[in-house]
């Protein structure tokens, strides 16, 4: 009697296929920032997500279907509901430790592909069951919802609508609201509560399987208290910051001579602020040869724009050692800016507009003296600013003497490497195309013009330049420069395989890596590997 008395109100009905269609996307949207700090949230990996969330779906839908068919008993439905909703609570627990297992075990037994079949298998494992369950909901709720032959087009159409308008939903809500306010394990716990209170509701009212309705309530409390933690890198107890925003998972970390951000990888350096204001031993420091090769020390005033600003870095640099030179930024994620004034001592007068660098192209006809281009989604170049139409709008925008600085930091070996791609793309719209590695690291500095002296142009500021260090600095750089011999690798705005390129480069990387520990492991086992560790 209680069952038949709810399910005989179909608008309860509409809203359990509105939450779950809802709940689908919100899962969704969480697994790419709960999979950004170990896998990046590249294009490939929202690849994986989709794919894996759309086999999951199929899957339930088949099931489902047949489930109801054979035993059209609600009670099935909203038991599975519980059951999704206590799994999506328990993502938040012990997600993260699912992901380290399945790379641990992973990188001593793939030799290519790591990052995708790593990505695929935590995908696997952590979301299919859960949204399998989902994908139940539908086919259950139209053989509780079609009363006739006469009306089940619309019964079924507004079933399809109230799903397609949660799913709207749901893929707003955690992009624009819960993530960047609450965190990505906040929202799992919001969307499970969601589905689990659906399914109270119904065992309440229909006065039947009370007992696992009270288990489900249960172990989402205990998920709510233990999966609290927004905490990705769980193992660093000296984070300064470590947080989320729309675009990016962000951490802070500061040691005696540093303070460094990381974005979306728990590795690397994306910005850094050296405490005693001196030279910081990567990448910007080789940037600084720019504004010796735009004439720097000849202007009274050089104009620098800084396409993916970071923390400010080489603007504080460039302000430190050339206070002529005024420096710019754009950067996409306002939260970085707002880190860069609270902890990278990024002066209130040195602007930074919140825009895509592209974009920012298009919206300006300023010119420049110098242009550096270091915008990194993850783990390459965002592929609209790696095209010939983009760095022909930057040549656009440099003055005639104006020199472009890009920052490649995924230096591969292999013939038809992102960095050859990009380096052959710069050098089909300038003349003069040099690049110089930069020790120690992965990364490469490519500097171009459309003036034939700027190395000339270096010497002769060098020698102008008032600070020992730098001037000893850039005088390796000069050794190591080289002229740019281009092949004919491009990307264009139609193609530019960025991430499948970047991918290549993040696949030799890990595999050199990952040897050294092979060799270990194979020789003193599992001890001898922990005891390196």
């Amino acid at each position: 009697m209680g069952k038949a008395r709810i399910l005989q109100n179909k608008t309860y009905l509409y809203l359990t296929e509105f939450f779950a269609g809802m709940s689908v996307m919100a899962v969704e949207l969480g697994a790419s920032r709960l999979l950004a700090p170990y896998f990046s949230s590249s294009q490939i990996v929202w690849t994986i997500i989709i794919g894996t969330i759309m086999i999951a779906m199929a899957l339930g839908n088949i099931y489902g279907g047949r489930a109801a068919d054979k035993n059209p008993a609600p009670d099935r439905l909203y038991r599975r509901m519980v059951i999704a909703a206590v799994w999506i609570a328990a993502i938040p627990v012990v997600g993260r430790y699912i992901i380290l297992g399945i790379s641990a075990l992973l990188i001593f037994t793939v030799d290519s592909g790591f990052l995708i079949a790593a990505a695929f298998a935590a995908c696997m494992v952590i979301f299919v069951f859960p949204l399998f369950l989902l994908g139940t909901v539908t086919p259950s709720l139209v053989k509780y919802t079609v009363d006739s032959l006469e009306d089940n087009g619309k019964t079924v159409g507004m079933l399809n609508a109230a799903n397609t308008i949660g799913s709207i939903l749901g893929t707003f809500l955690p992009t624009f609201v819960t993530i960047p306010a609450v965190g990505t394990s906040a929202t799992f716990l919001i969307f499970a509560g969601i589905l689990l209170l659906l399914s109270v509701i119904y065992f309440v009212s229909a006065k039947g399987g009370a007992r696992g309705a009270v288990i489900g309530v249960l172990l989402f409390l205990a998920c709510c208290l233990f999966g609290r933690s927004d905490s990705f890198a769980f193992w660093e107890n000296d984070l300064l910051y470590e947080g989320e925003s729309v675009y990016n998972y962000l951490q802070v970390k500061e040691n005696e001579n540093s303070v460094i951000l990381s974005t979306n990888v728990l590795f690397g350096v994306q910005s850094i602020l050296k405490k005693d204001g001196g030279l910081t031993g990567m990448y910007y420091d080789y940037a600084l040869a720019a504004p010796l090769m735009a004439g720097v020390h000849e202007k009274e005033r050089m104009e620098a724009l800084i396409l993916g600003m970071g923390t400010g870095t080489f603007a504080s640099q460039c302000r430190r050692y050339f206070p002529q030179m005024q420096t710019e930024g754009v950067e996409i994620d306002e939260k970085i800016t707002q880190l860069a004034r609270t902890y990278f001592e990024l002066p209130e007068d040195t602007p930074v507009a919140t825009y895509d660098g592209r974009a920012y192209l298009q919206a300006t006809d300023r010119k420049y003296d110098v242009i550096m281009v270091d915008a990194y989604q993850d783990i390459t170049i965002p592929f609209q600013m790696s095209s010939v139409e983009f760095f022909t709008m930057v040549k656009n925008h440099l003055k005639r003497d104006g020199v472009l600085v890009v920052n490649m930091n995924m230096r591969g070996t292999k013939e038809g490497s992102i960095n050859e791609y990009l380096s052959d793309t710069i050098a089909s719209v300038f003349s003069s195309v040099v690049t110089v590695d930069v020790p120690g690291s992965t990364n490469r500095e490519l500097f171009a013009s459309a003036s034939p002296d700027m190395l000339d142009v270096m010497q002769d500021n060098m020698a102008l330049t008032p600070d020992s260090g730098l001037v000893d600095l850039m005088g390796r750089v000069a050794q190591g420069l080289s002229a740019y011999t281009p092949g004919g690798y491009l990307m264009t705005d139609d193609k530019a395989p960025v991430e499948l390129l970047g991918m290549q480069v993040i696949d030799e990387l890990i595999r050199d890596e990952a040897a050294y520990y092979r060799k270990i492991y194979e020789k003193d086992g599992l001890r001898g590997l922990l005891d390196q560790l």
